[in-house]
C-alpha cells in the first residue's frame, strides 16, 4: 500500500486535542508519527495549504437500505454518500426488506459491505422480532454475527415491560440500545410539529409529548437496568432538559441531533414540500436553540444525519400521504459548520469532536482520531469553499433533500479511508 503525505493542513484532532498547522502521514494504512527522507521522496504528497485536515467523520445513525429496498438506496450507493460528505465510518440501521433481525440477513448485510461499500459500515440488529414489539430478537445471536448496537428505529417499542428486558439483555452482552422515542398513540397521523404552524396550514400536529414520554421511560429503565441506552434524533426543548437531569444523576443515557434538527423550524413547512418532512418533525425556534445548547453543554453527545432516502415518486404526494425521511449524508458538513460554527460560535475542535471521536466512542467504534497506529480515516475540508448543492446529481440514489439548490460554505475535499482515497474533488475514486 502506498504512502501518503498530507501536507501544511490545519490538523484538527479534538481526540488529542491538538489543532495546529502541520502534516499528517500515513503507511500501509496507518497513521504514523513522520516519514524517512527516503518516504518522502516516494509518498504521494497532497498539499493542503488551506485546508482543514481532520479524522475521518462518523455517522451512526444512517438508513442504507439494503436488503430488499434497493431501489431508495443501497450499501454501495449509500457508501458512496457518505465518502463525498467525508464520513468514513458509517453505522446502518435495521429497518431493511427482511428486517436484521437475524444471523442471516447480518450476513447478508456484511457480504454486501465487504462488496461494495467504499467507507467503513457497520449493522446493527433489531431489538424485537420483524420490528413488531412483541419479542425480543435474538440478542445474543447478533452480537455474535457482528452487530454493534441494537435498535428498532423507524419504530419504537411501545411495551415498557418488553423494552425492559431488551435493556437487561443488551447489558448481558454489553451492547447499547439506540431508541427512536415515539409514543405512536400520540402520532397517529400527525404530519409535522404540533403548534401554531400546524394549525395555519391544517396538518395535524405532533405533540412534544410524543418524544418526552419515552425519553423518560429510557431513563427509568436505564437507572433500572445500568443499560446504556442511546436516544436517536432529539428534537423536543423538554426532551433536552430530561436528558440533562439524568446525566446529572449518572444514568447512562446518551443521545444525538440530526443537522436538520438544527437548522429548520417547523415555518420551513409552510410551502408543504414533503421534503421537510420527517421523523420527528422539526419544531420551534425554541427547540432548535435547546438542541444547540444540548450539544454546546454535553447534554446531547454526537451529531449523526438520520440519512433516510426516498424515490422522487415516493415523496411525490400530498404531505400527509409522503413518507418520512430525507437525505443527509452530503450536506451534514456544510450545514452543521453554519449552524453551530458561524451562527452559534462553536470552536471548529468542538464542532469535529461532534462529528468524529465524540459518536465513535458510544458504540466503541476504531474511529474518530489521527492518532500513531489508528486505521488512517481522514477528511480534507476547506471550510471557505461556496457550492451549490443540487441532490439529482447527488452520489446517493435518491434526492430527497431539503437543501437543494442550497449554496453552501464548507466543502469536503478529499476523503481517505483505511490510508486509500476514496473521494476526490466531485467524484469517488476508482
Amino acid at each position: 500500500m502506498s504512502s501518503l503525505w498530507i501536507n501544511n493542513a490545519r490538523v484538527i484532532d479534538p481526540a488529542s486535542g491538538r489543532d495546529a498547522l502541520g502534516d499528517v502521514f500515513i503507511a500501509d494504512g496507518k497513521f504514523v508519527a513522520g516519514f524517512t527522507a527516503e518516504q518522502r521522496r516516494s509518498a504521494q504528497k497532497i498539499d493542503a495549504t488551506g485546508l482543514i485536515a481532520c479524522p475521518g467523520l462518523v455517522d451512526i445513525h444512517v438508513h442504507l437500505r439494503e436488503p430488499g429496498q434497493t431501489h431508495k438506496e443501497t450499501i454501495q450507493t449509500g457508501s458512496w454518500a457518505a465518502a463525498a460528505g467525508g464520513f468514513t465510518t458509517v453505522v446502518c440501521m435495521p429497518n431493511t426488506t427482511p428486517v436484521a433481525d437475524s444471523v442471516g440477513t447480518i450476513e447478508y448485510i456484511h457480504n454486501a459491505i465487504e462488496h461494495g461499500a467504499v467507507v467503513h459500515v457497520y449493522p446493527t440488529g433489531c431489538i424485537t422480532v420483524g420490528q413488531k414489539g412483541e419479542q425480543l430478537a435474538p440478542t445474543g445471536s447478533l452480537k455474535r454475527a457482528g452487530v454493534v448496537a441494537l435498535t428498532d428505529d423507524g419504530r419504537c417499542v411501545q411495551n415498557n415491560e418488553l423494552m425492559r428486558r431488551a435493556a437487561e439483555y443488551a447489558k448481558m452482552f454489553d451492547l447499547p440500545i439506540m431508541d427512536h422515542c415515539q409514543d405512536e398513540a400520540m402520532t397517529q397521523g400527525a404530519a409535522m410539529n404540533e403548534g401554531v404552524m400546524s394549525t395555519r396550514l391544517g396538518l395535524r400536529g405532533w405533540p412534544h409529548a410524543a418524544e418526552d414520554i419515552i425519553v423518560s421511560r429510557n431513563v427509568i429503565l436505564s437507572t433500572y437496568s445500568g443499560a446504556h441506552i442511546h436516544l436517536q434524533h432529539i428534537s423536543s426543548r423538554h426532551s433536552v432538559e430530561i436528558i440533562r437531569r439524568a446525566k446529572s444523576r449518572g444514568v447512562r443515557i446518551t443521545a444525538e441531533a440530526t443537522p436538520h434538527h438544527l437548522a429548520l423550524t417547523d415555518a420551513a413547512l409552510a410551502g408543504y414540500d414533503p421534503n421537510f418532512k420527517m421523523n420527528p418533525p422539526v419544531r420551534t425556534e425554541e427547540d432548535r436553540l435547546a438542541l444547540i445548547e444540548g450539544l454546546r453543554d454535553g447534554t446531547l453527545d454526537c451529531i449523526a444525519t438520520d440519512h433516510a432516502p426516498h424515490t422522487d415518486y415516493e415523496k411525490d404526494k400530498e404531505f400527509d400521504y409522503a413518507p418520512f425521511g430525507i437525505t443527509g449524508l452530503e450536506t451534514a458538513l456544510p450545514v452543521v459548520l453554519d449552524v453551530l460554527h458561524r451562527q452559534a460560535k462553536l470552536p471548529l475542535p468542538e464542532l469535529i469532536s461532534l462529528l468524529t471521536y465524540k459518536p465513535a466512542r458510544l458504540l466503541g467504534l476504531a474511529a474518530g482520531t489521527l492518532a500513531e497506529g489508528a486505521v488512517a480515516d481522514l477528511t480534507l475540508i476547506d471550510p471557505d469553499e461556496k457550492w451549490k448543492y443540487d441532490a439529482k446529481t447527488g452520489f446517493s440514489k435518491s434526492s430527497n433533500s431539503p437543501w437543494h439548490g442550497r449554496t453552501f460554505t464548507g466543502r469536503v475535499k478529499k476523503t481517505v479511508v483505511a490510508g486509500r482515497v476514496v473521494f476526490t474533488g466531485d467524484k469517488i475514486a476508482g
